[in-house]
């Protein structure tokens, strides 16, 4: 009997020590990832995707999802700093969500970092880093 209840203080202090690395595996599988494309030169395509993002985070939770928005082609021109939507591409920054622009449309269209937004990131190639975010799980929008 005494051995028995020394197995079960062994298997209960085991148990309590193991859950919260259990609890915190859940939740890292539970994180979400999403990449959205945005190659259109529409403020109502990037208001919409905007918009997107911000429904995702309060619906999941900023803590639980990652965005990202990968823009490329005529869609480079939203990010340029007398954009339209500068100030909703800025709130979404701060909201956590990730922009990138595409560096092949930069060098093809003579844009230059700064003439793009502040706080923005960079990919080598638009669609390539798009292929890459869904071949490694990330779900993908176009709005």
């Amino acid at each position: 009997m005494k051995k028995l209840l020394q197995i079960l203080t062994v298997l209960a202090a085991f148990a309590t020590a193991v859950a919260p690395a259990v609890q915190a595996a859940e939740t890292a599988a539970a994180r979400h990832k999403v990449v959205f494309q945005v190659s259109d030169n529409d403020p109502a395509k990037w208001n919409l995707a905007l918009n997107n993002i911000r429904n995702v985070q309060q619906d999941l939770g900023r803590e639980n999802v990652d965005i990202e928005l990968i823009t490329y082609g005529p869609g480079l021109n939203m990010l340029k700093v007398d954009s339209v939507v500068a100030a909703r591409i800025a709130e979404t920054l701060s909201a956590g969500a990730g922009v990138f622009a595409c560096e092949n449309t930069m060098r093809n269209t003579k844009t230059t970092k700064a003439d793009l937004l502040p706080n923005i990131g960079f990919v080598k190639a638009g669609v390539t880093a798009l292929m890459l975010r869904q071949s490694e799980g990330w779900a993908y929008i176009r709005p």
